[in-house]
């Protein structure tokens, strides 16, 4: 990254934040403090777990969609595409799937559509846009272009919807979202939970990202739940996302995250 990128940025994303904590490159200064800050307050080597036992839990989820029919993804609230995403792990398990990312960083798509280069075993694009406006990203035209909405879509909403307070009905987004895609497509969804042991840490986090571009929201499990209202949740259910098919019985999971996948059956 240079000084003459053709995006201006001035406060630290969440999305280049997650960048930083997965190991990557796409990130700027405010990124890395603000990251620096969150694990200076809960430590790296939580940080670490959480964000890595989350990037798990997408690979997992994307495998079994593509394992069981799904050709083409939206990944809404996407970040930037690199360490083991979507289209990566779906062109492991599919051939040649369709994957949109969705995200509103425009470094998204300025070091994401670099990143994406030479890649042939997948079709993407990128969307700039708002999660939170669904009218916006479904009617985009390289939405139109890509994604073939007679045919089942795996909708990946992988930690982002704590970033959407309860004033942007986060519950009314998924319902938008799915009415838009047929029947035999699939969410897949993990949100960070409350713990009441742990108030001190969640605190810690929510005030890290006080000067984000998006806040971050903590939610109790029941609301997490109501999420997948009127779907058919798969087997294990919403479950800490370390535990979501995991190898074993019980994957190892440091529990700050619920998830799961669930299908839309008509």
């Amino acid at each position: 990254m240079t000084p003459n990128d053709s995006v201006v940025l001035g406060r630290p994303s969440p999305a280049r934040m997650y960048d930083y904590f997965l190991h990557g490159s796409s990130n700027y200064p405010q990124d890395r403090a603000a990251g620096d800050a969150v694990m200076a307050k809960v430590g790296s080597e939580l940080t670490g777990q959480v964000v890595w036992e989350n990037r798990a839990f997408l690979g997992r989820a994307v495998r079994h969609l593509a394992e069981n029919g799904v050709r083409q993804f939206i990944d809404l609230g996407a970040g930037l595409p690199s360490m083991e995403n979507t289209h990566q792990v779906a062109a492991r398990h599919c051939s040649r799937p369709r994957v949109l990312y969705v995200d509103n960083d425009p470094a998204v798509e300025v070091h994401g559509g670099e990143m994406l280069l030479g890649d042939d075993t997948a079709d993407t694009r990128i969307v700039i846009a708002d999660v939170s406006d669904p009218d916006e990203v479904l009617s985009h035209p390289r939405t139109r272009e890509l994604i073939d909405f007679t045919e089942p879509v795996g909708l990946l909403m992988v930690a982002v919807l704590h970033f959407v307070p309860d004033a942007g009905d986060p519950w009314g987004l998924v319902d938008r979202y799915l009415g838009a895609l047929p029947g035999g497509s699939y969410l897949a969804l993990s949100h960070l939970t409350v713990d009441p042991a742990r108030s001190r840490e969640q605190a810690d986090m929510e005030d890290s990202y006080d000067q984000a571009t998006a806040p971050m929201i903590f939610r109790e499990p029941e609301a997490i739940t109501k999420l997948f209202s009127g779907l058919q949740v798969l087997p294990p259910g919403i479950v800490p996302v370390g535990r979501w098919h995991a190898d074993g019985e019980h994957g190892e999971t440091v529990g700050r995250m619920l998830g799961g996948v669930a299908e839309k059956t008509v």
